[in-house]
């Protein structure tokens, strides 16, 4: 099994984004199953322990809802939503898969 995590900063501010409401959907999943997980960055911007069994691996999709925290921070945004699609590869224990916000762009990268 293959643990996932993520952490999402707000890079025009320079703090952790708190409160954004992630999904996990597995791609191979049977249709209209709904998503493996659903959880909200902590304090410090993290989801940690969302899944602590882990998944298998296969293909995956991380779903950031950075409309509706951005316009609750009175922040417009041309990003309503921001999906990172991955493969998780056999023999992996650990992806920390981190998202790096602003209002009008996003970079993404596997952390460690």
């Amino acid at each position: 099994m293959i643990r996932i995590t993520t952490h999402v900063l707000d890079t025009e501010l320079g703090r952790p984004a708190a409160g954004v409401v992630v999904r996990l959907e597995r791609l191979d999943g049977p249709p209209g199953a709904g998503p493996v997980a659903v959880a909200t960055t902590d304090r410090d911007g993290r989801v940690l322990d969302w899944l602590p069994n882990g998944v298998p691996r296969g293909g995956y999709r991380l779903v950031f809802e950075t409309g509706p925290w951005l316009r609750g921070a009175g922040r417009a945004t041309i990003y309503p939503e921001i999906a990172v699609q991955v493969e998780m590869a056999e023999g992996e224990r650990h992806y920390h898969l981190p998202l790096l916000l602003a209002a009008h762009g996003y970079t993404t990268y596997r952390g460690s």
